[in-house]
């Protein structure tokens, strides 16, 4: 988390070039405007992603909505008024049954992918790394959600995990047995059997020349449930081992520009980002990133351990953060709604993100959101469309004068009218103006546009 700072302070990159879009595979068809972030408060990211922007690490991005092949649309649910699926149910009764009978399903997820960033501008997409030095204190760390972390909470959610029916019926007193048969083998506790079944694949890997056992091997040792579990155990479990791989990873799963920021009628952890951990058996086998943001949370990122791929943990993932949204509004009147990044309808494979209903979707050319069973059947004639059906409304701050924009030039901050005097022969005008266009008047006048 940036500290010390109490502005948002970007350098602007254009969009100009195309790139390979993780969705369809074209090579050249994947277009967006891009911006460093070194420092951002809470409330511009706000404003920022209800533009159509969003965040890949430091690094905020928009995609250009009329030219890019696959469209991306933000996307938002009322968690307050949500209602789970058939899918949703499903997805928490095979929870559920994991969690107290220790049965891994067989089949594999639902269909619903890990929300890559790879395909959303990030690991391999057209990121720029910024190394310019900004006269102000940028110090990034992601704090830990105090909410669903501890091991002992996990614990305490195994044994009443989901509120959902399991179809039994009555309970009625069982018939008098002949107790234990003695040729069987003794009943195992679910806990044992989820180590005795990661054990066997661990040995597996070892017999087959994968993945060393000094990266995946399961604790000789009991592991006590209240003992602090170091991310980078993690990491170093689930990750190939790759020293660029893991640079990327912390690079945009960890480091975030967000500001702490804890005012007295905002949620007990305060703003920013945040790392949710799932604990089972002592160990972490999931790591959602949130942003909590003055009106929603914001799912940036699951990254969980390719061993637990068959529960849907992102799907569970969702739901969960669904219901922590619901948990910070109780604190937050105004903190209501779940933002689950970008829908993509030309995209089959990222539809699902339309289950969690109610829901809207951001018109690209107004900012205003639109039910998404009003926009469905638009997409469904042109990967583009214009949401807002009022032909004369228009985007409510749009930029009017690009001489207040704020620009942040040898250390002092001052308008852009004042810079361009500065700077008689400078030519950026076009470039800063297309900035303070993207990010609307309102943002422009309290962001601070870097100019080397």
């Amino acid at each position: 988390m940036a500290a010390g700072s109490s502005c948002t302070i970007v350098e602007y990159f254009g969009g100009d070039d195309g790139y390979r879009c993780g969705y369809c595979k074209n090579e050249k068809g994947n277009f967006s405007h891009g911006m460093w972030s070194h420092a951002m408060t809470v409330q511009d990211y706000q404003d920022l992603i209800d533009r159509g922007w969003r965040r890949s690490g430091k690094y905020v991005y928009k995609p250009i909505m009329n030219k890019t092949c696959c469209p991306q649309y933000t996307i938002r649910c009322h968690a307050l008024n949500f209602q789970p699926s058939k899918t949703h149910k499903k997805i928490l009764k095979k929870m559920s049954k994991f969690l107290s009978k220790g049965e891994m399903p067989t089949e594999q997820g639902d269909g619903e992918p890990m929300d890559s960033l790879c395909e959303e501008g990030g690991l391999h997409g057209p990121v720029k790394v910024c190394h310019s030095e900004v006269a102000s204190p940028v110090v990034t760390a992601i704090l830990t959600e105090e909410g669903d972390t501890t091991p002992g909470e996990f614990e305490t959610a195994r044994k009443d995990p989901v509120s959902v029916p399991d179809g039994r019926g009555p309970e009625t007193t069982p018939k008098p047995g002949v107790g234990a048969d003695p040729g069987r083998p003794l009943c195992r506790k679910a806990k044992e059997l989820r180590k005795a079944r990661r054990l066997q694949k661990d040995q597996k890997r070892q017999v087959g020349g994968g993945v060393p056992v000094s990266a995946t091997s399961i604790p000789t040792t009991p592991v006590q449930l209240n003992q602090p579990k170091a991310l980078e155990e993690f990491i170093n479990e689930s990750l190939p081992d790759s020293p660029l791989h893991r640079l990327e990873f912390r690079r945009f799963l960890c480091d975030s520009p967000l500001e702490m920021e804890t005012p007295p009628d905002g949620p007990a952890a305060g703003y920013g980002s945040f790392h949710q951990q799932y604990w089972l058996d002592g160990r972490i086998v999931a790591v959602g990133v949130v942003d909590i943001l003055p009106t929603c949370v914001s799912s940036v990122y699951l990254y969980y351990h390719p061993d637990f791929a068959s529960l849907s943990l992102g799907s569970y993932s969702a739901l969960r953060e669904v219901a922590f949204t619901r948990q910070l509004q109780k604190q937050s009147p105004k903190l209501c709604f779940y933002y689950l990044g970008f829908y993509i309808h030309s995209c089959n494979k990222m539809r699902y993100k339309g289950q969690y209903q109610p829901s809207d979707l951001l018109c690209p050319e107004t900012y205003v959101f639109v039910p998404i069973e009003c926009c469905i059947p638009s997409l469904e004639q042109n990967h583009y469309a214009r949401f807002n059906q009022d032909p004369d409304a228009g985007d409510t701050h749009v930029l009017k004068d690009l001489g207040r924009a704020l620009v942040l030039y040898r250390r002092t901050v001052m308008p852009y009218a004042a810079y361009a005097r500065k700077r008689k022969c400078s030519n950026d005008e076009m470039e800063v103006a297309q900035y303070a266009g993207l990010v609307g008047q309102v943002c422009a006048e309290r962001i601070l546009l870097y100019r080397a």
